[in-house]
């Protein structure tokens, strides 16, 4: 079965973008800044991936943040393509469904993320007053 789903967790780089299209609806543009694993040298390698939505929900929780705020958004990775026949734009971009801020500051580079402690697992006594 085919999926098309895309999770990233991130940063804004920079302020929303607001566009009106002749349809008459609105298309809200922004890039969210990811990083990747360090290179050999030591340094952070980061993607900047253009993001869009057409949902007004998910282009008012995205418009409420600034700049280097963290985020995770959901969605599907699109092609569009632009131009005449000859000379085609091909652009690659994250069609977003849900996108939500985070409540915590995202590690500073080098960090490793934390995590949650584990869940105790159940023991005997409590599996038998369960059942």
């Amino acid at each position: 079965m085919d999926r098309n789903e895309v999770l990233l967790v991130g940063r804004l780089s920079a302020a929303v973008e607001e566009q009106s299209l002749p349809s008459g609806d609105t298309v809200t543009k922004w890039r969210i800044i990811v990083r990747r694993r360090r290179n050999r040298r030591g340094g952070t390698l980061t993607d900047s991936i253009p993001c869009v939505t057409f949902n007004p929900e998910v282009a008012a929780s995205v418009r409420r943040l600034k700049p280097r705020d963290p985020l995770e958004v959901t969605g599907s990775f699109r092609c569009r393509i632009f131009g005449p026949t000859a000379a085609k734009i091909f652009r690659y971009e994250v069609e977003v469904h849900e996108a939500k801020p985070l409540d915590h500051p995202l590690p500073a580079s080098g960090q490793k993320p934390s995590t949650p402690p584990p869940r105790p697992l159940p023991t005997l006594a409590s599996l038998a007053v369960a059942t």
